[in-house]
């Protein structure tokens, strides 16, 4: 059976001989049938979009406004130096411009740039700004691997978990849950994107995607090829109570699929990663300092001990491997978990006397008997100071493990989340709910304290409402982290709004369709509302967050104008990102013909070189040495002078060059 959007069945479609075209189709079926070990899925043909504020050229591809038609084509010219009608290829014929919209495919190149529409200040100045790009999150993540390539920690995504009734976008076209290509299209949806984003990854990188069960089976397998079976490190549960869809049996999970971009490069680094994530070298810190401030009172060091363990865990700063260690030694002050039963397991065992090592009196024996039936073994184990006694000889005794010992210790594999808590959280964000099950941010705070370091780049691809992004700021309120998050999401609305602003006569870009998308009406309001602590309405939310934040919407640019130096201020975020998106940016040609700060520096005038090239060498000696700088010339031979004239060790990129061939190859998320 053909399916119209997909690749070879458009291509049989194409062929003349109704003979010929007939045999392939039905040899095609034939091969569908067929099955190989690993994911099969057909690979439909490039999304598209409607750049819906694209100004009409020639050349471009576009389509009515109205939705009324699903065809497209090519402008060839205009009829007038007015510019208000074009006339289209095929049976186009002239048609008004502000009745058109450009279409783009995936597979072709595109030059995007960044246009800010809000900019919170609330935070240090030295500290990374966190930002959120609204728009396409293909193109956006494109514009990521020109900038953030390797430089990545932690990706965390919650895409459309395709269940029939979450109101995907396909092309353009919300996916009908009876489609039966429902599945292939969402495996070739996230494909592409996932390509991009394994690029963006660091070797010791980590990415998790949360997923539902419908297609958890088949997102597995696809992660598997992306980032290699060899790579797969978790499959952890979501427990968010009972669902009420299920007809036979409630199941209240989702799941997280967990990934790494090279296992060897992370277990290379695996002591200081456990040490961090499960907060081991935080309770050594503790346990010394509180040992030396108690000056050895083992009653009272140990309260202040368990009141420090049970507040950390309850933060999940540490996890509950820490925790066990709830005893600090008599002796020494090191952590202690004396958990471990020092009984025999089955029941047995013997009976002899082992003394208190206080009141020399025989202790109280289990009633299984001890675990070691040869006296000499238990006195061996009691003389290492590896047994722990009460008070005295009635308290049974029990193994002791020290912290610096513990097995290698990771996170839960089940987090739980309070689906009503995290709607209630967003009602009062908001003032209202306007946005269905959004995720806990609690539990994400605590997987990114785990997964991630402290100085950790976040993205989000699929952002949503923005839960993300506070949950790394609140993560860095609570701990003092400087972890910068990365949230992509676009301006859509649900499918069933969709729907009604249709049946009334609107489409997008029409400002009502909107000011109801997913960033203008919920995540660009709770963000600013969480950092400024002030509500849209003007009333107050809270005392806010010391955090900066700013938000763009994701543009397309015309490479000959970003050629000839006239789209700079589009292009500008990019490189400001590229540097790390600290500090002030630069946004603007000066006078001397070029502009250094902290973080990076950018030559607009080549004939600017001598001086641009000493401030460097100063800042690099002062150590404020920029991590990147951007040359902007057309020749390689000035790029290459430049190159050779500026400190060894920073990274340099020429304009545009660079960043037009990043968008002109790169444009279908690299080779499979």
């Amino acid at each position: 059976m053909a399916d119209e959007t997909n690749v070879l069945d458009q291509l049989i479609g194409q062929i003349q001989d109704e003979a010929l075209r007939d045999r392939l189709a039905r040899e095609v079926d034939l091969l569908r049938g067929s099955r190989r070990f690993g994911l099969v899925f057909d690979r439909h043909l490039p999304e598209s979009i409607r750049l819906v504020d694209y100004p009409i050229r020639k050349g471009v591809r576009v389509a009515l406004r109205d939705e009324s038609s699903s065809q497209t084509w090519s402008v060839l010219r205009f009829t007038d130096r007015s510019r208000e009608v074009a006339l289209l290829d095929g049976d186009g014929g002239e048609r008004l411009v502000v009745d058109l919209v450009v279409v783009r495919e995936f597979g072709e190149p595109i030059y995007p740039g960044l246009e800010s529409v809000a900019r919170i200040a609330n935070g240090p100045a030295d500290e990374p700004w966190h930002v959120v790009i609204n728009g396409e999150n293909f193109h956006a993540l494109q514009a990521l691997r020109s900038t953030h390539r390797e430089k990545v920690d932690l990706i965390y995504i919650d895409p459309p978990y395709n269940t029939g009734n979450d109101g995907w976008i396909y092309s353009d076209r919300y996916v009908d849950q009876n489609d039966r290509a429902k599945s292939s299209k969402w495996l070739s949806f996230l494909e592409r994107r996932l390509l991009i984003a394994r690029d963006l990854l660091k070797p010791t990188g980590v990415i998790i995607v949360a997923i539902g069960e419908e297609e958890h089976h088949r997102l597995r397998m696809l992660l598997d090829q992306v980032f290699g079976d060899q790579n797969f490190l978790s499959n952890v549960v979501w427990q968010g109570g009972r669902k009420n869809d299920s007809r036979y049996i409630s199941n209240g999970a989702d799941y997280m699929l967990v990934y790494t971009r090279d296992e060897q490069a992370l277990a290379a680094a695996g002591t200081r990663w456990r040490e961090e994530k499960t907060g081991v070298r935080e309770a050594f810190a503790k346990a010394a300092e509180l040992w030396a401030a108690h000056q050895g009172a083992t009653t009272s060091a140990n309260e202040a001990w368990k009141r420090w363990l049970r507040a950390r865990k309850a933060s999940g700063d540490i996890t509950d491997s820490v925790a066990r260690y709830d005893l600090l030694d008599p002796t020494s002050g090191r952590p202690m978990n004396t958990y471990q039963d020092i009984t025999w397991p089955g029941g047995g065992g013997a009976t002899y006397d082992v003394l208190h090592p206080v009141t020399r009196k025989p202790v109280k024996v289990p009633s299984r008997g001890w675990l070691y039936k040869d006296p000499g073994r238990m006195k061996a184990e009691v003389d290492s100071g590896r047994v722990w006694f009460g008070p005295d000889e009635t308290t049974i005794p029990r193994k002791v493990t020290y912290l610096d010992e513990m097995d290698d210790q990771v996170a839960l594999s089940v987090f739980v989340q309070d689906r009503k808590a995290t709607n209630t959280h967003l009602r009062k964000i908001l003032g209202d709910l306007r946005f269905p099950n959004p995720k806990d941010h609690q539990v994400l705070m605590r997987w990114f304290r785990l997964v991630a370091p402290r100085d950790a780049v976040i993205l989000d691809f699929f952002g949503g409402s923005g839960t993300t992004s506070e949950a790394v700021m609140r993560l860095n309120a609570d701990d003092g982290g400087s972890r910068q998050s990365i949230l992509v999401t676009n301006n859509e609305v649900g499918a069933k709004e969709a729907k009604r602003f249709r049946t009334a006569g609107l489409h997008p870009g029409h400002p009502e369709w909107e000011e109801r998308g997913v960033f203008e009406y919920v995540c660009r309001p709770r963000i600013a509302t969480v950092v400024t602590g002030e509500r849209q309405d003007g009333t107050n939310f809270s005392e806010g967050l010391a955090a900066n934040v700013e938000m763009f919407d994701l543009t397309y640019l015309d490479p000959g104008m970003v050629r000839r130096g006239r789209e700079f201020a589009a292009v500008a975020p990019l490189l400001w990102l590229e540097a790390g998106a600290r500090g002030e940016r630069i946004e603007a040609l000066p006078e001397a013909g070029w502009m250094l700060n902290d973080a990076y520096g950018v030559l607009f005038d080549i004939d600017a070189l001598t001086p641009f090239s000493v401030a460097v060498v100063e800042s690099t000696a002062t150590g404020l040495s920029p991590r990147v700088l951007f040359v902007i010339t057309d020749s390689p031979a000035e790029y290459q002078e430049a190159v050779e004239r500026l400190p060894v060790g920073i990274e340099t990129v020429q304009l545009y060059e660079d960043y037009l061939s990043n968008y002109t190859i790169n444009t279908v998320g690299g080779v499979r």
